[in-house]
């Protein structure tokens, strides 16, 4: 065991009040529900789609061609690691919007904002069947993945043809 170690366990084992219960487990605030619960989305969401649909046309990324979809997300991936990978979250909202548009247009996945445990998002669904297309796109970016679109979409596609 290394002294820092040591240190951790002295630290752990310490007597003290417990730590504070996280703000969503107190008995005060709102319960998250275990099965997501959905609404239609408002004027907001509408105008933040339109917003990144309009920003991925102007990378010329067509959100009917999976691959068109992927090569942009693939090409934004490499631009943003190459200047030293600092403000993804612009580049993340707007790749989710188009795998999601793109599955709203040939499925039967409708936008809509999701509630669930985890919290609550604009997300693509028909009944609890639920996609969010952002956590599609963020988790893929923190591992720097490339070439996924075509694929895992894809399938999600055929899973929901309409």
């Amino acid at each position: 065991m290394g002294l820092l170690d040591r240190f951790r366990r002295d630290r752990d084992d310490a007597p003290g009040p417990p730590p504070p219960e996280p703000e969503h487990l107190r008995d005060n605030s709102p319960a998250m529900p275990l099965a997501p619960e959905s609404r239609r989305i408002g004027e907001e969401e509408r105008a933040r789609i339109d917003t990144a649909l309009e920003a991925l046309a102007a990378e010329d990324v067509d959100v009917d061609d999976l691959a068109s979809i992927g090569g942009g997300l693939d090409r934004a991936l490499a631009r943003w690691t190459q200047k030293g990978g600092s403000g993804h979250d612009a580049i993340v909202e707007r790749y989710g919007v188009g795998i999601g548009e793109h599955l709203a247009r040939t499925t039967d996945l409708a936008w809509e904002v999701v509630t669930d445990s985890f919290g609550t998002d604009l997300a693509v669904a028909a009944g609890d069947f639920v996609v969010v297309p952002h956590n599609l796109v963020a988790v893929r970016w923190m591992r720097r993945e490339t070439g996924w679109v075509p694929s895992v979409v894809g399938h999600l596609v055929t899973l929901r043809t309409r």
